[in-house]
């Protein structure tokens, strides 16, 4: 990411935004979703809609602590960030607030996308070009951590809470 990234990356965030926004009702008039038996990261994992918004709602804020991490980081070597897909405290989250009502979640992806679409803007060349060690995928900058954990990753639950509903016939 540099800052002439910025205007995509906005846009990106704002459609995301306006996705969930859209996808509240749709996904309210489908309750009660029944909680998934298996969440985790083994071979019969099964997310339906509350394990899909549980994690973005929490993730969102995860990954903007993370990305202020590399920001901020000390020296010139890369900033150890992250976690993997079997972090129990990522799992915990699901596990905890996946009974959250809806209107909790939906609240909590919009303000984690608004804390993005503010902080994003705030960066500098300097800031987008700092470099966190992640445990799994190595080097990234800043602008590949945005990227990669919060606009694309985004979308993919996006059309994965559209698949949800499309296989519920809702």
């Amino acid at each position: 990411m540099t800052t002439a990234d910025l205007p995509s990356d906005l846009d990106r965030l704002a459609d995301t935004r306006a996705a969930y926004a859209a996808l509240a009702s749709r996904v309210a008039a489908g309750e009660p979703w029944p909680l998934a038996e298996h969440f985790g990261t083994e071979p019969e994992a099964s997310w339906g809609p509350r394990e899909v918004l549980a994690h973005v709602a929490e993730m969102l804020p995860f990954w903007l602590g993370e990305l202020e991490r590399v920001v901020d980081g000390e020296g010139g070597a890369p900033v150890p960030f992250g976690r993997i897909a079997d972090d129990a405290s990522r799992i915990g989250l699901i596990a905890r607030d996946r009974s959250l009502p809806l209107r909790v979640l939906f609240a909590r992806i919009d303000a984690g996308l608004h804390g993005w679409m503010e902080r994003l803007p705030t960066l500098t060349e300097t800031d987008a070009a700092r470099i966190g060690q992640h445990p799994r995928l190595g080097e990234m900058p800043v602008g590949a951590i945005a990227e990669r954990f919060v606009i694309g990753h985004g979308e993919e639950h996006i059309v994965q809470l559209e698949g949800i509903l499309a296989a519920a016939g809702r």
